[in-house]
């Protein structure tokens, strides 16, 4: 991982920290493990200083890109449920959801690589994706906007394995379609008219 000094980052260093992580999970995704470094910082448009001063092997920069996935899927809650009803917003969060599994299965390489060297980057992200998507699904159920008799580690579940079917780039319309009819499943069902 990048040193950690406990000071927050200048604005412009946090900057150029995001511009190299967004970069990464790019050129990782489309390079695998025979990305350079030098193409990263290009794409992120920073130096090959920066970039190593940031993450100075190759195992950080991969961890450290694909943690910021992670809590980028996560952290988008909270603003997708102050912006949008619950299920509209349950909905949105699917879509980044696949988003993020179409990153990690393409750097899925250079991941194994990390997880090879001793390092877990995994660690903590079922859980925090499981909370996310927990706190998604109790404001939709107390919106009544969805099923009380299904619990978000069944959701997980169905969305895991969509995106082990069709997290693939070419697969975007599938996974779409298959999101689609998973949340439909989730409609309450029909009150049945009272007599």
């Amino acid at each position: 991982m990048a040193r950690d000094t406990g000071r927050p980052l200048r604005a412009d260093a946090q900057r150029n920290r995001e511009k190299i992580l967004a970069a990464a999970v790019r050129v990782f995704t489309e390079e695998g493990l025979d990305a350079h470094f030098e193409r990263v910082a290009k794409e992120a448009g920073v130096g090959t200083g920066t970039l190593y001063r940031n993450f100075p092997t190759r195992e950080a920069l991969i961890e450290a890109a694909y943690r910021n996935e992670v809590a980028r899927l996560c952290e988008a809650v909270p603003e997708l449920l102050a912006t949008m009803p619950p299920q509209e917003a349950l909905r949105a969060w699917t879509r980044r959801f696949i988003d993020y599994a179409t990153a990690k299965l393409g750097m899925a390489d250079a991941l194994r690589a990390v997880v090879a060297s001793g390092t877990n980057p995994y660690a903590e992200s079922h859980e925090l994706i499981q909370a996310a998507l927990t706190s998604l699904m109790n404001a939709a159920t107390a919106a009544d906007a969805i099923r009380t008799d299904i619990s978000p580690t069944d959701m997980f579940a169905a969305l895991a394995g969509i995106a082990l079917t069709s997290a693939g780039p070419d697969q975007r319309e599938q996974a779409e379609r298959l999101l689609d009819l998973t949340l439909d499943g989730l409609r309450p069902p029909p009150q049945a008219p009272a007599n």
